[in-house]
């Protein structure tokens, strides 16, 4: 039973990470959950400490061989909601961050899969119950943890959009040239009310807008992102659109394109830390 007690270990590890990252911000895992638009509004917050709360719970009873089957019990629910929830929203098209590990990452095959992986250990994890933990099977959690990450890794590679192309056309739907005001650059910033690292950035963007014209896009419900920026005290142009992100290939906010007065692709990448914009600022 060594590999259903490296299999425990391994998914122990998985929720003990997520629960921590969800823990240090829980309002940030809120909007997320929120995103999904499945839970109400008013149970959101509850729902949000519950599932951090749960996976802190199936982590402890994963470490503890004799309570091992009730973890890997919790395990497998919390795996599976997490796959229905993920669903619904694929199902439904569409586009919001995924609640799971990283800010940036949106719901998709990558998450989906990765989620999958995790539910068929938890369910081989519950074998082995009184199971004592050996260096040996600490080492078969890390080489588990590997192989799935490392599979979703390539399933994230083959599917995931890779940005504009330098000296291509930026494609957002307007005249790039009204936005310019007659300069030789524009930066276009792309933002959702649901991102945790977007609503941080924001500070950023409004300070870019002294050195080159700065223009928010979202997928969003343009009233909605309006009243978003709003309460945080920004007033930048904004473009939104169903298609904004498909139309240059961006595989999720933040990120930023830096464009010529006509339009043509200068640079472009992620724009989750000040120092990306930076760089994409003096690159370009």
């Amino acid at each position: 039973m060594t590999w259903s007690a490296s299999a425990a270990l391994a998914v122990a590890g998985v929720l003990a990470f997520a629960a921590v990252g969800k823990l240090r911000d829980l309002g940030r895992f809120a909007e997320a959950v929120a995103g999904y638009q499945i839970v109400p509004a008013r149970l959101v917050p509850v729902v949000a400490r519950v599932v951090a709360g749960a996976e802190v719970v199936g982590a402890v009873l994963l470490v503890a061989p004799g309570a091992r089957v009730w973890g890997s019990a919790v395990a497998a629910v919390l795996f599976s909601a997490f796959l229905i929830g993920m669903g619904s929203v694929v199902r439904r098209g569409m586009e919001v961050p995924c609640g799971c590990l990283q800010d940036s990452e949106r719901v998709g095959v990558a998450s989906l899969t990765r989620t999958g992986l995790l539910l068929v250990l938890a369910v081989l994890g519950g074998f082995s119950a009184g199971v004592s933990i050996e260096v040996v099977q600490l080492v078969g959690a890390a080489v588990l943890v590997a192989v799935v990450f490392g599979v979703v890794g390539v399933v994230a590679r083959r599917g995931k959009p890779t940005g504009p192309v330098v000296g291509g056309r930026f494609v957002i739907g307007a005249d790039v040239s009204s936005f310019a005001g007659g300069g030789d650059r524009v930066l276009f910033a792309y933002i959702s009310p649901l991102c945790g690292a977007c609503r941080v950035m924001l500070p950023v963007f409004r300070a870019a807008a002294d050195r080159v014209p700065v223009v928010l896009v979202s997928s969003g419900d343009p009233v909605e992102v309006r009243e978003y920026l709003g309460s945080h005290g920004i007033e930048l142009p904004l473009v939104t659109g169903a298609d904004v992100f498909e139309a240059n290939g961006v595989p999720g906010p933040p990120y930023a394109v830096l464009t010529d007065g006509g339009g043509i692709v200068l640079a472009h990448g992620g724009a989750g830390r000040p120092e990306q914009v930076a760089a994409l600022l003096s690159g370009g």
